[in-house]
């Protein structure tokens, strides 16, 4: 009697759920016969939110999560790099904003992901669009960024270009300080240095032939802009200019020549400063300034710990012309290569042996079509260039992303996207993968990816996938193009697997790193337009998102690991031992040393993810030793992950690797490069 009332109950609970779910489809359909598509919207909207958030959708392709940044806090980040503290240095300088940099407002903020705190920090100069890498010791250098914005033509206001000054002076050189003014003998239409310049003093030369000793003066470049504005003071032909302010002899013996002085576009402008970031006192340190003023350099750390430096916009707006330079972080300074190499900006360099470099062929924006572009190997010692054949789509590599696949030790790296040199319209969904361990490696296509994009970015896991994430399909994300999708490749499998959609779309001037905890984080975007027809001027987006990839949310808490003796894994050498506790021990079928990332312009080329050959013994002991390649293993702060059967990693425990004595170390010279 009791089971009849209660099936009967229910029956009627039942009719009434669907009385209510008949009179709410009714309703549904009666709105949507209203306003359909707006409804269709919403409810796909709601639907989605649902669906990402249930466990099997993490479990299967991860989850995003926007970080809440207070307002005093929110920068417009153009730099990240993961100090050995678990901090993250954002970096924006004057962050792309003219009215910043006018008004000497330079930011740099420290975001600690575990406890989500941040710091601002004292900037000393404007590094937007700076070089950035990790040191031997764990400070960031920070090289080059920016002296002047661009000025598109149509918007110069006054007439200016380039000043060759000479100094027949074979005794003493001269600084000719910003603000110094130069008038024309012919035109006596005078310009003003727009920096401060050393002047060399000039060179004594004997003739072979004669005997006779003769002097060869020495030369220097600064950009000039007119005293006052108006076409009126613009020049056309080439004039000798008198030195303001020189007395004496030096009247006779300084001199300015420049061509014509007109109302050309003026590009940006780079800076020779550099500094060191201290990620225990937290502050920036003033080092030696470069040779050369660079604005998109590249610097990537070499085997012995020095700093190769290539690359930028000079101090007059021009691609530096293949004058590389080397920073020594025990001398904090700065020499010449040899040899010059020309390459566009941003380049993608990768260290793949002791003095050797891949270049992938990958930039972030200038230099011509036709010059430095094609991918090989550099030999630093004898400046020989080894090119790389099977590129495909060679020409829409501006843009693109190159990665190291994992683990590091294949010598496999990956090409992704890209775009057309300038604002082309070019873009691709090509990937190239290329095998540097062949005797004769040769790029072959990949697996395409998610879509046609610029400014992928690419993020290598401790669990031997790389993650990408983001781009757009047109320059600097016109005409509404962000493309919110992602997807994870596997090298083993070669093949990329769908992952959860980014809620931020990204495109220039963004990026993402790997976090200790085995999560992601992309930080910034810089739409030039905020609409389809391009009529709005776009926002630079301050907001930072976390990736949780798919390995942690499996329902069950990451694997444990600690050193086993803190002292010994911060004093390390290459082939030394070094030992790590877990109860989780047994679990694990990986160990991977990864470089703590540092990203900017669609480059992070010291990522990397070394395999470490793991004994495991019954009381939780893990023992490995650090392979005893410098250029594989690269002097500095790692980080070392447990991963399991499952692909789960533990988080990360920080090792310190030093300078390896017997690495080979990169010739430089104190005089100007051949």
């Amino acid at each position: 009697m009791t089971n009849r009332r209660s099936r009967r109950r229910a029956a009627g609970a039942g009719k009434r759920r669907a009385r209510r779910i008949a009179i709410g489809t009714a309703v549904v359909l009666l709105v949507a016969g209203f306003n359909g598509p707006a409804l269709y919207s919403f409810a796909s909207a709601k639907y989605h939110d649902y669906e990402i958030n249930q466990p099997e959708y993490k479990a299967a392709k991860g989850h995003w999560q926007i970080v809440d940044i207070p307002e005093k806090f929110r920068i417009n980040t153009i730099h990240a790099a993961l100090l050995h503290t678990g901090k993250v240095l954002l970096v924006a300088g004057s962050g792309n904003d003219a009215k910043n940099f006018k008004a000497k407002s330079f930011r740099t903020v420290l975001w600690d992901p575990v406890r989500n705190t941040f710091k601002n920090i004292p900037t000393p100069n404007d590094l937007f669009c700076s070089g950035h890498n990790q040191l031997p010791d764990g400070k960031l250098l920070v090289a080059g960024g920016t002296q002047r914005y661009e000025t598109l033509e149509g918007d110069v206001e006054k007439a200016g270009g380039l000043m060759f000054l000479y100094n027949e002076n074979p005794d003493s050189g001269k600084t000719i300080k910003k603000g110094t003014r130069f008038t024309g003998r012919k035109s006596g239409k005078t310009f003003v240095a727009q920096h401060t310049v050393l002047l060399p003093r000039a060179k004594k030369r004997k003739d072979p032939e004669t005997g006779k000793v003769e002097t060869v003066h020495s030369v220097t470049r600064v950009y000039a802009e007119a005293a006052k504005k108006g076409r009126k003071y613009q020049t056309g032909t080439e004039d000798q200019y008198r030195v303001h302010g020189l007395e004496g002899a030096w009247k006779r013996n300084v001199y300015g020549v420049a061509q014509k002085m007109s109302f050309d576009k003026k590009d940006f402008q780079g800076i020779k400063d550099a500094y060191e970031f201290d990620p225990v006192a937290e502050r920036y340190i003033t080092v030696d300034p470069m040779n050369e003023a660079r604005w998109y350099p590249t610097q990537l750390t070499l085997q012995d710990g020095r700093v190769l430096t290539v690359s930028g916009l000079d101090d007059i707006g021009q691609v530096v012309p293949g004058k590389n330079e080397i920073f020594d972080p025990k001398t904090k300074k700065w020499h010449y290569l040899p040899k010059t190499r020309f390459f566009p900006t941003y380049p993608g360099l990768h260290l793949v042996g002791q003095n050797r470099v891949f270049f992938s062929g990958t930039t972030a924006g200038y230099g011509p079509a036709d010059k430095g572009r094609t991918p090989g190997i550099w030999n630093l010692e004898t400046n020989k260039f080894t090119e790389i054949p099977g590129m495909s789509d060679p020409d829409v590599l501006e843009t693109a992303m190159s990665v190291p696949l994992p683990p590091t030790q294949s010598r496999k790296f990956i090409v992704e996207g890209g775009g057309g040199v300038g604002e082309s319209d070019r873009t691709t969904d090509k990937t190239r993968i290329v095998d540097l361990s062949s005797d004769t490696p040769r790029f072959r296509d990949g697996p395409d990816l998610y879509d046609k994009v610029r400014y992928p970015s690419s993020v290598i896991l401790p669990n031997d996938t790389v993650l990408t994430t983001n781009g757009s399909g047109r320059y600097r994300g016109k005409s509404d193009s962000n493309v919110l999708k992602a997807a994870i490749y596997n090298p083993k499998t070669n093949k990329f697997k769908e992952a959860a959609a980014p809620l931020v779309g990204r495109n220039y001037h963004s990026g993402g790193l790997l976090l200790p905890d085995g999560r992601v984080m992309t930080f910034g975007s810089d739409s030039l337009y905020a609409d389809k027809a391009n009529t709005k001027p776009g926002e630079f987006d301050q907001r930072i998102e976390i990736y949780t990839p798919p390995y942690l949310h499996q329902g069950k808490e990451q694997p444990q690991l600690r050193t086993a003796d803190a002292d010994a894994a911060e004093n390390l050498a290459p082939g030394d031992r070094v030992s790590f506790r877990s109860k989780d021990a047994a679990s694990f079928k990986r160990l991977r040393m990864v470089r703590p990332g540092s990203f900017t312009h669609v480059t992070n080329v010291e990522q990397s993810s070394v395999a470490l050959k793991m004994n495991t013994s019954r009381d939780g002991k893990v023992t490995t030793t650090i392979p005893d390649d410098p250029s594989l293993v690269t002097p500095g702060w790692w980080m070392v992950f447990g991963v399991d059967a499952e692909g789960v990693p533990s988080k990360a425990q920080w090792v310190k690797v030093g300078i390896d004595p017997d690495a080979s170390h990169t010739t430089v010279t104190t005089g100007d490069p051949e």
